[in-house]
């Protein structure tokens, strides 16, 4: 019996799950993770998905997910450093065949308890403020995702994303603020760089060097020298790293207006109530609303990968294990771009891969305007 082609379930029907899962096992060569590996962690994308995994793909997306534009349940992201392999992780709302917030929150809630049971890590964060961000009536635009940092070895590192708006947007900073109390990190808000608003909460759970709790600001219309100004960490990283980053992946020129389409969104990651300033940064530009499609988006990440001493062609090698489309004729395979600075650790670049399991993007029929690099 031939085997069914990729993307398919064994009777060659297109599933969510036969196509993501594909995508994952080709992304796991991409980043040198053993075999054996790469089949846990396929399971293990498929188990989080649930029931959906084997929804056919000619349906509509189960649950009009904030996760990603075609409301694919899933994203890629593949972090570079600087002289090693890139880091493969998967982001997943476990909770998105769900009829409702509220119980798409406490499917994505038993979820991570399995996991936590099966690889015997720790809820304790995560207990400590579920009654925030996952009340009895929540509001949107998500209750809970969770990614999986896929290491060698089968046990992946995880992370939750909660929703600071889910008693209300208005609440979302006084939220925020008692969730961080509540983690020993009371003083930590008042390092936290002004912005529009709160989009995510992030918890590390399980086997962290040093887990982080990832407080995440919305800037609309930001420029590069406010993005320069945006960090802070202590040492503070050079103003003009970041502008460069922001200049290379949002285009910025003479003669623009700002970054007048999707926002861009800084992090901040703090580590202990021994230090209440931020030990890492994350600025985050959602490059596919700033490139007219996704060959430019791939020639900005190139000059940025090599910029910092990273292999550009990793990126490209990523793009053709997700898709067999031109990265021409698309915009949003590559979602965001990041510079991630951790205090005594070189700069990391990290490449977000819209699955683009229901539709993909079309290309800017027009110039995209670009963001202003002044004031």
């Amino acid at each position: 019996m031939t085997a069914a082609p990729p993307g398919t379930d064994p009777r060659g029907t297109p599933t969510l799950g036969a196509l993501t899962g594909g995508q994952l096992r080709r992304l796991g060569a991409v980043a040198g993770l053993a075999g054996a590996d790469i089949e846990t962690y396929a399971r293990v994308l498929t188990d989080s998905l649930g029931p959906v995994a084997g929804r056919p793909l000619h349906l509509p997306p189960p649950y009009r997910t904030f996760l990603s534009d075609d409301h694919t349940p899933v994203e890629f992201s593949l972090s570079f450093r600087p002289d090693a392999a890139p880091v493969l992780r998967v982001l997943v709302e476990p909770g998105c065949g769900a009829d409702s917030l509220v119980h798409n929150g406490r499917a994505g809630l038993e979820t991570v308890r399995a996991m936590a049971r099966r690889w015997r890590f720790g809820t304790g964060p995560l207990d400590e403020v579920t009654d925030l961000f996952l009340p009895s009536a929540p509001h949107g635009p998500l209750a809970l995702w969770c990614a999986l940092e896929l290491t060698p070895g089968g046990v992946p590192k995880v992370k939750v994303y909660l929703n600071p708006a889910a008693n209300g947007e208005e609440r979302s900073a006084a939220t925020v603020r008692e969730a961080l109390r509540r983690l020993g990190l009371k003083r930590a808000y008042a390092n936290l760089p002004p912005g529009s608003g709160h989009p995510f909460l992030a918890l590390d759970l399980g086997d962290w060097e040093e887990p982080r709790v990832k407080v995440y600001v919305r800037h609309d219309s930001l420029t590069s020298a406010r993005a320069g100004r945006l960090s802070r960490m202590i040492p503070e990283p050079v103003p003009a790293v970041v502008e460069g980053f922001f200049r290379t992946v949002a285009g910025a020129g003479p003669g623009a207006t700002g970054l007048d389409g999707l926002p861009g969104l800084s992090c901040h990651s703090f580590t202990g109530p021994a230090d209440p300033r931020p030990s890492g940064y994350t600025l985050h530009i959602p490059v596919r609303d700033y490139a007219p499609h996704d060959g430019e988006a791939l020639a900005r990440a190139s000059r940025l990968l090599r910029r910092h001493g990273m292999d550009a062609s990793m990126l490209a090698r990523a793009l053709a294990a997700v898709t067999d489309r031109r990265p021409e004729d698309g915009a949003g395979l590559i979602a965001y771009l990041a510079l991630a600075l951790q205090r005594g650790r070189p700069p990391r670049v990290t490449a977000y891969l819209s699955s683009e399991a229901y539709a993909v993007r079309p290309p800017a029929a027009v110039p995209v305007r670009r963001p202003v690099s002044v004031h």
